[in-house]
Formats: C-alpha cells, sequence, structure tokens
C-alpha cells in the first residue's frame, strides 16, 4: 500500500498511478511522463513493456491503445487508465485519428509489423517495435530506411542487450581478458513445453504465418554474437522439424488432449497438465483472457493450445545450427533445439588467454573465466531480474532515455540500424537450411543494398 494523502477524507492510494494522479489533482508538480501509445495488448504488449508505466508513473504514460481482440483491449484500458474514445480495434483505426502522442509501442503480430510500423513513423511517432522487425530481409531494411529518413527512433526490442548477465558478459569480452577470441559455442535450449507451446501450437509454429524459428527465437542470440564479436564472413547451417510431425503421433492419439487421449500420463506435452494448474502466468496466460480454470478448459477445447502437438499445422524445424566464419577469422557455432529440460542459453568463449563458460537462465546467470596462465577460475554471478533476466525493463528504461534527450539523433542500443544485422544473419541461415548453401555475408547485405 501506498501512504495515506494528507487532508480530510485521505483513502489509501493503491498504486503508483493513482498516487500520480491525486498529487496533480492536489496541485503538487511532478516530473512530466513520456506519453506513448500501445499497438498489440497481447501478451509483450500488456504484461511484458506496459508494466513499466505503472511502477514509474513520473515516466511513463499511456493514452490510447489499438488491440483487436475486445476482451484484451478492454483489460488494457483499465490497467493504464485509457480513455474509451482512445481505445481502437485496429491499429489503422488509431493513424486515422492523427498523431495521439510523441511515441508508439508496437507489439502486434510478425506480419502486420511492417505496415503498422511504416505507418507509425509516417505519422510521426518514434517507435519500440517487438522483434523480430520483420518477416523478409528486403522489409527489415525497408523499416530501418524508413525510420533515418524521417528523423524517427525506430528501436527494437532485443531486451538481452539489457540484461546484466549479457551486459557483463560484452564487458569481459571488450576488455580483452580472452584475448583473442578464436572459437565460440552458443546454445540457445528452449525447454520442451515451450516449445510446445510457442513454435507447435502457438503464434510463431508456421513460418508462412511469421518466421522461421531461426528468426523468432534467435535473434536475440545472433544479435548478442554480432554485438560481442563483429561481422560474420560466412555462414552455413543444418535443421529440419523432427519429432512434431503426424507420423510421430502415438497409435490413437486424438486431433486435441481433450478428447480422450490413451497415452494422456505419459505424454510431457499434454495441454491440461501444462495449463490448468494453479500459476496463471506466462504462458497460461496467453490462452485466455479469463484465467478461470473453467475458462482455461473452454480454451483447450476449442482454440489452438489444445491441439495434440502432433496433429498441429506447424512446420518450423525444431532444431537447427548455424556455423559461421567472423570477418576476425573466428570460427562460431549456434546451436538451436526445442527439446531441453530446462529454458536456458550456455555458452563458451575459448580465447588466447582465457577461457568463458557461461549460463543464462530468467532466474541465475553464471560466468567462469578460467585463465590459461594461472589457471585460476574467476566466478562471477551477475544479477537476474524478472522479465527476460531484468532485459524487459532496462529496453523500456532506454527507449524513455532517448526519447527525453535528442531523441531524433541519438543512437539507440538496440537502434533498427544496430539490430538489423542480426536478423540478416537469421534470414541468411534459414536461406543456407533450405537450400544447402554456404551464404557470403558481405554478397547477402549487398543484395538489399545495406
Amino acid at each position: 500500500m501506498w501512504p495515506t494523502l494528507n487532508g480530510p477524507g485521505a483513502t489509501i492510494v493503491k498504486s503508483k498511478v493513482e498516487m500520480l494522479a491525486r498529487l496533480e489533482m492536489a496541485g503538487v508538480r511532478v516530473s512530466t511522463p513520456l506519453e506513448t501509445v500501445m499497438i498489440g495488448a497481447g501478451s509483450r504488449g500488456h504484461f511484458a513493456y506496459a508494466p513499466y508505466a505503472l511502477d514509474h508513473p513520473d515516466e511513463l504514460r499511456f493514452v490510447a491503445v489499438a488491440e483487436p481482440d475486445e476482451a484484451r483491449r478492454e483489460r488494457f484500458a483499465q490497467a493504464y487508465n485509457v480513455p474509451r474514445e482512445n481505445c481502437f480495434a485496429s491499429w489503422e483505426d488509431l493513424i486515422a485519428r492523427g498523431q495521439l502522442a510523441p511515441a508508439a509501442f508496437n507489439c502486434t503480430q510478425d506480419a502486420m509489423h511492417t505496415p503498422s510500423t511504416l505507418a507509425l513513423l509516417g505519422a510521426g511517432y518514434h517507435v519500440l517495435l517487438e522483434k523480430p522487425m520483420a518477416t523478409t530481409p528486403a522489409d527489415c531494411m525497408a523499416l530501418t530506411l524508413a525510420a533515418e529518413h524521417a528523423g524517427r527512433v525506430l528501436q527494437i526490442c532485443h531486451v538481452l542487450r539489457f540484461t546484466s548477465f549479457f551486459s557483463k558478459l560484452h564487458e569481459i569480452i571488450a576488455s580483452g581478458c580472452l584475448g583473442d577470441v578464436i572459437t565460440v559455442e552458443h546454445r540457445e535450449n528452449v525447454v520442451f513445453w515451450h516449445m510446445a507451446h510457442s513454435f507447435v501450437r502457438g503464434s510463431w509454429r508456421n513460418s508462412v504465418e511469421s518466421n522461421p524459428m531461426i528468426l523468432a527465437k534467435c535473434c536475440h542470440d545472433l544479435d548478442i554474437l554480432y554485438w560481442n564479436l563483429g561481422a560474420v564472413r560466412r555462414l552455413s547451417s543444418f535443421g529440419s522439424l523432427m519429432h512434431f510431425r503426424p507420423e510421430n503421433a502415438p497409435q490413437g492419439a486424438p486431433a486435441r488432449c481433450t478428447e480422450g487421449c490413451p497415452v494422456a500420463e505419459d505424454c510431457p506435452y499434454y495441454a491440461p497438465r501444462i495449463y490448468l494448474i494453479d500459476y496463471i502466468g506466462w504462458p497460461v496466460s496467453v490462452i485466455s483472457v479469463d484465467t478461470s480454470l473453467d475458462a482455461r478448459r473452454r480454451a483447450l477445447a476449442t482454440e489452438p493450445y489444445g491441439r495434440c502437438v502432433y496433429h498441429c499445422d506447424n512446420n518450423v524445424v525444431d532444431h537447427q545450427v548455424v556455423a559461421m566464419e567472423l570477418e576476425s577469422g573466428a570460427s562460431v557455432t549456434l546451436f538451436m533445439h526445442g527439446h531441453s529440460n530446462e529454458e536456458c542459453r550456455t555458452m563458451r568463449y575459448d580465447g588466447t588467454r582465457a577461457t568463458l563458460r557461461g549460463k543464462f537462465t530468467y532466474a541465475v546467470g553464471e560466468i567462469e573465466i578460467h585463465d590459461h596462465r594461472t589457471g585460476q577460475i574467476e566466478k562471477i554471478s551477475p544479477e537476474v531480474g524478472a522479465g527476460h533476466g531484468g532485459g524487459d525493463v532496462g529496453l523500456v528504461a532506454a527507449f524513455v532515455r532517448t526519447m527525453r534527450s535528442s531523441a531524433s539523433s541519438e543512437q539507440a542500443l538496440t537502434s533498427v540500424r544496430n539490430s538489423l544485422e542480426s536478423h540478416l544473419m537469421a534470414f541468411a541461415a534459414e536461406q543456407s537450411r533450405a537450400q544447402g548453401s554456404v551464404i557470403s555475408m558481405p554478397d547477402y547485405r549487398a543484395a538489399f543494398e545495406c
């Protein structure tokens, strides 16, 4: 609870937002928050980024929302005190009203990023855009040029750069204590239920509707590798969809887990076991705005998240490896798979003076530096916060800082130009996987006039 305001009839203030409003009504001067609009009030928009406005009402305020799902739109409007006249069923309707704020958070689905962001930039907004920025390399380039020509900030939600763990990793590598980095192994270990939720049953299951998995999941990882090590000279990639296929379905498995599956007790992907539990945070919160047990049961009986993982319309890979040769001459391998017992990223950097081993989860960060000369081992445990290890909060805070400075000229850490390379690497990797070819990254960039 927040302290009571003095005076007759004072009552308990239950949130920072309410406290700020009461202070303003009482004539107390407070710092002016950045006003912004939310485009897409789903899981990332509502739960990951918008809460910064509740915790820092003097820094950020949402004045409008565009969301096609009425329940989600109403949920956001109530949580952030958005007036009804500023609640829209589509981003097109919001744009038609003219510019309502200096900035916009664009958390729409991948296929909507390009048209909605181009419209926002054209209307004068600075934009914080969820990753991946677009579904084709040409569209990624179009967004980059549009932001630069408009003189607007377009910042991409590469949240890992804002975590203490990856900031420390970057600092260590830049310090030179590892010597010249010779080889790197980076693993994106997607826990089995996350794979089923997002990439088999969920919104990123089909590359035609969204993006290839190497982009949807690993543009974070490719961004970190580029940030730490520089540009790639050439790459090749292999991978496939091995497990989540109809021919691997247990005998008698129905289309839905709720239709009497004969192997329910033995299947790790049995939907009721994942979603009908006491916990109602992500990913449970995604399947229904109403998180009551009855509502979730109904969702599993009718919505995509109740489907058998072997009877979905998914086509993205469940494992992929990318081998890269850097401009520095170092070799890097990125492993991605969706069959892990634990959601974590692990890495090993071998240099001429030391070896670094790291592990990052959303609860723990561990780094070890093994010195070649002394044999000593330095152990570092960077702080890990909530929301992608603290990255969600750090990202929004950085965007607000950029807006409060000379926004049109300042280079944000994850500006669209800085974030472009990881997307091109991902598209090139997918092309290599599909064609069985080695991709020259300078030639690939040149094809899109980057």
